[in-house]
Formats: structure tokens, C-alpha cells, sequence
């Protein structure tokens, strides 16, 4: 049975998901608001012909219904305004990572390091283990450190795929022949799990992304053995 924590959005695992969450249930909190005041005066103008002849005539009340939702809009527009600058803005990277999409899997290089480059391609139902994830796991996960500013190239090789963390706040389109780009910093160790959220063709919900997330010496442990192989 599914519960009301399956409803919301993923648990954060970076700051700019902290700050979209923040900025979901500022506005979430100011829509419920303005469904109980309209409700309310509905329920009003059905049962009170006072508040009827109040609501309909004068003009204050066309005053306040011009003056009101604008200061509705610009409560939201101002957080909104800020966010959006968040998500757009590229620090200075730690680590750049290149990932391409193809139909229908990815392929991750690590511009930063000489010869580690993969392919990522999701496990077969039929061969997935015990503990794993139908359609969401894959055979070589991208593993990344932690606390570490990271800048992600996306691209693609044939028709247009995106690169999509939920818990990361990543959302990036992956074109052929443009490169995009999307910067982030993880802030907890774990598995991250997201999919290619562009309708790319017939195999579209096969090409499945994991991000493994780990300590800096693991990382630069994990790089080592990847040069050796």
C-alpha cells in the first residue's frame, strides 16, 4: 500500500533541491490560501445577500481585487526570480563530467581525468539481483564525491534525450550538436536514481541514470582503478 510520503517530492540531496522544495510549499501554502478566501467568499455570495451587495458594488472592493492579486504575484515572483538564478548559475567546478545520450543508454566521461570514459546501459529484468530496482538500474553507475562542486555537459548523439535527478533538482536537455551544461554539489552519500524524461523513442523508459555518491577518497580511489583497467 502506498503512503503519503510517496505523494511528494523525492527527499533532497542537494541544495538547490532544498531550495525548490522551500519554493513548493511557499507556493503551495499561499494556494491554499487563496482557495479558502475564494471558497469562502463563494459560500458568501450564495447564502449572505449583504456580503452580496458588498462584494458586487463600490469601489473598494475593485481596488482590492486589482491591488490583492498583484501582491499574490509578486510574493511568488520575487522567490521564483531568485531560484531561477540559482538553478542557471556555474560555479567553479571540482569535477566536470561529460554525458552523452544515446538511443537508448548513456555514455559518462571524466574530462578531468585521462582515459575513463563508460557506457551505462540498464540491467535486464531477468538479470537484475534481489535488492535492485526494475528499470532503474544499471550496469555501471556514475560515481561522483561529495561536497564538491560538479559541472555536468550533456549532450547527444542521435535525437534529443534529457538528463533528469530528481533529488539532485537536474533537469537538462541533452541536443545533438549543443552542448548544455548544469552545475550542482551533492551534500549525503547514497544511490541516486533518475531517467531520460524526453520521449527519445521506442526504448525511452530503458535508459535509466544512477548516481552513486561517495567520500572524496573513495572517489579518487574508484579513478584510480578505472585508469589501471
Amino acid at each position: 500500500m502506498a503512503s503519503w510520503s510517496n505523494l511528494g517530492l523525492q527527499d533532497s540531496a542537494s541544495p538547490l533541491m532544498e531550495q525548490l522544495i522551500f519554493f513548493y510549499d511557499h507556493t503551495t501554502l499561499v494556494l491554499i490560501l487563496i482557495t479558502t478566501l475564494v471558497g469562502y467568499i463563494l459560500s458568501s455570495l450564495f447564502f449572505n445577500k449583504l456580503t452580496n451587495r458588498t462584494l458586487l458594488e463600490g469601489q473598494t472592493i475593485e481596488m482590492i481585487w486589482t491591488v490583492l492579486p498583484a501582491l499574490i504575484l509578486i510574493f511568488i515572483a520575487l522567490p521564483s526570480l531568485r531560484l531561477l538564478y540559482l538553478l542557471d548559475e556555474v560555479g567553479t567546478p571540482s569535477i566536470t563530467l561529460k554525458a552523452i545520450g544515446h538511443q537508448w543508454y548513456w555514455s559518462y566521461e571524466y574530462s578531468d581525468f585521462m582515459q575513463v570514459s563508460f557506457d551505462s546501459y540498464m540491467i535486464p529484468t531477468n538479470e537484475l539481483p534481489a535488492s535492485g530496482f526494475r528499470l532503474l538500474d544499471v550496469d555501471n553507475r556514475t560515481i561522483l564525491p561529495v561536497n564538491t562542486q560538479i559541472r555536468v555537459l550533456v549532450s547527444a548523439a542521435d535525437v534529443i534525450h534529457s538528463w533528469t535527478i530528481p533529488a539532485l533538482g537536474v533537469k537538462v536537455d541533452a541536443v545533438p550538436g549543443r552542448l548544455n551544461q548544469i552545475s550542482f554539489s551533492i551534500d549525503r552519500p547514497g544511490l541516486l536514481y533518475g531517467q531520460c524524461s524526453e520521449i527519445c523513442g521506442a526504448n525511452h523508459s530503458f535508459m535509466p541514470i544512477v548516481i552513486e555518491s561517495t567520500s572524496t577518497d573513495s572517489f579518487l580511489s574508484w579513478i584510480s582503478n578505472s585508469k589501471e583497467t
